[in-house]
């Protein structure tokens, strides 16, 4: 089973920048989609963004823009680079794996908090 670490969550101002990782402990086989989640207090969890095996990534309307995901296959870490921050993106932010998005690995989460 693989095991998933997410770190780089923190306090910053609206509009600073963040960049999350999430390492994966054990081999991620070929062709699992990764990801990141959200979830704020109160919140359902929600999907944040997603990276394909071939490097086809997505990213929902409230983040597009702002937020890129990349990988580096080599050390298994996967990088979430969140620029113009705004309070609406504090959440415990999650790191997702598997052979879908419904079926995978959860890491612990990281705490994301933007405000003044």
């Amino acid at each position: 089973q693989v095991r998933l670490v997410e770190s780089g969550g923190g306090l910053v101002q609206p509009g600073g920048s963040l960049r999350l990782s999430c390492v994966a402990y054990g081999t991620i086989p070929a062709g699992y989609i990764m990801g990141w989640y959200r979830q704020a207090p109160g919140n359902r969890r929600e999907l944040v963004a997603t990276i394909t095996s071939d490097d086809n990534t997505y990213y929902p309307d409230s983040v597009k823009g702002r937020f890129t995901l990349s990988r580096v296959n080599a050390n298994n870490t996967l990088y979430l680079q969140m620029n113009n921050l705004k309070p609406e993106d504090t959440a415990v932010y999650y790191c997702r794996g598997g052979p879908t998005l419904a079926a995978g690995s959860w890491g612990q989460g990281t705490q994301v908090t933007v405000s003044s």
